[in-house]
């Protein structure tokens, strides 16, 4: 249960965040205020891990060691809302909640250094640069869990369309990959009226296009979920001069590593047989971005309990369908077994979707996010001192 004083507290902190978000690796007031709450509540504290990243660490006698994580950064978007607390920082914007993930963690760490009922080591993970430039990364690449050892990792994200109060997870896929191709198209240049001297490379592009819609559709087995999106088209600059090279540009999304390598193959098998079959030439550039969130299955078990202790058995969904949107705590969970969930914050009026210049995070869901990880710390603990003990 989380005190009414502590629920000012984490309205008071929300506001002051989405107030004065910080985009990607800026996160240095964010940090500061993650930092002072956390050690005014008796944590160790670390700062500068993954760059911007704040850790901090609560001992409570011998136990197992966990790892809670929200996420900080904004977005570099203007705000369109007009109430008090709106962003005060040009073209940058909370429009994705992190600001509520990083006041009910704090919360819960409040919470928890007040509580005796559980044991072990609870490590708070709060993480910059979600929003594409991957700080989950980074965060595990400068040592996150050799320096902060975790047996497991758990993170959240507040969900508009589902309803306050009610949490959804999965044994398994939460949400896809994320990757992004290129593919160069090389023909050959010509002016516009004569293009029998050429070799034309829009043309030639185009077709390439049409024919990656078949990947998913004819390539990729349906019970396979994968998305393959072309974002961009790029060549020329007259009107009078077909180009020499055009450029293709997208997103690859997926829930399995052999899919993604397929989806892979498929792409540089159709653009350099399409651009063969053109005269051209097609050179595929692929990078690869987030992995997918796939949560372990004890973890889901955890998670599963500590939302029902929370909410109630009704109100939490097991087996809700997988996003093919991305999260970078996907670095985390390929590190350390873990489980990621989902928490509604519709109230009666529905929230603005997430990434929207609209949206703000319900504060009434707070109190239900900050007592969700507490009971994810004593469901954690319950469950390892359970596995220890000796069979009668």
């Amino acid at each position: 249960m989380i005190k009414a004083e502590l629920l000012d507290k984490m309205t008071t902190w929300r506001r002051a965040l989405h107030a004065h978000p910080e985009t990607a690796f800026e996160e240095v007031s964010t940090a500061r205020l993650v930092a002072s709450v956390l050690r005014d509540y008796g944590f160790e504290v670390t700062e500068g891990v993954g760059r911007t990243g704040v850790v901090g660490t609560l001992r409570r006698g011998s136990g197992p060691a966990l790892g809670l994580r929200a996420d900080m950064d904004a977005l570099p978007m203007a705000e369109h809302n007009a109430f008090e607390h709106r962003s005060q920082n040009t073209g940058k914007m909370h429009a994705c909640g992190h600001d509520g993930h990083t006041a009910m963690l704090l919360g819960a760490a409040a919470s928890l250094s007040r509580d005796t009922d559980w044991q072990g080591t609870v490590h708070v993970i709060f993480q910059p640069a979600e929003e594409v430039a991957g700080g989950g990364r980074v965060m595990v690449e400068d040592g996150l869990f050799e320096r902060f050892p975790c047996d497991a990792v758990f993170g959240l994200h507040n969900w508009p369309g589902l309803p306050l109060g009610h949490f959804a997870l999965n044994r398994g896929p939460m949400m896809a990959s994320f990757d992004t191709f290129e593919i160069l198209v090389d023909g050959k240049g010509s002016h516009a009226a004569m293009p029998e001297e050429g070799i034309d490379a829009l043309v030639c592009a185009s077709y390439i296009v049409i024919a990656l819609q078949t990947i998913v559709s004819r390539r990729v087995s349906p019970k396979e979920a994968s998305v393959v999106s072309v974002t961009q088209i790029h060549g020329g600059e007259a009107w009078n001069v077909l180009p020499d090279r055009a450029v293709i540009r997208g997103t690859v999304r997926c829930f399995a590593a052999e899919v993604q390598e397929r989806i892979r193959a498929l792409l540089e098998e159709i653009g350099t047989l399409t651009a063969q079959a053109h005269g051209a030439k097609a050179s595929l550039t692929y990078h690869y971005g987030y992995p997918a969130t796939v949560n372990t299955p004890a973890e889901a078990d955890i998670a599963l309990d500590a939302a029902r202790a929370t909410v109630g058995e009704a109100a939490v969904t097991l087996g809700c369908k997988p996003s093919m949107a991305s999260e970078d705590f996907a670095f985390m969970a390929q590190a350390r077994p873990g489980a990621y969930v989902w928490m509604g914050v519709d109230g009666p009026t529905p929230s603005a979707p997430l990434h929207n210049p609209h949206y703000d995070f319900n504060d009434e869901a707070l109190a239900t996010g900050a007592a969700y990880w507490v009971n994810v710390v004593k469901t954690f603990g319950a469950a390892r001192l359970e596995q220890a003990a000796p069979a009668s």
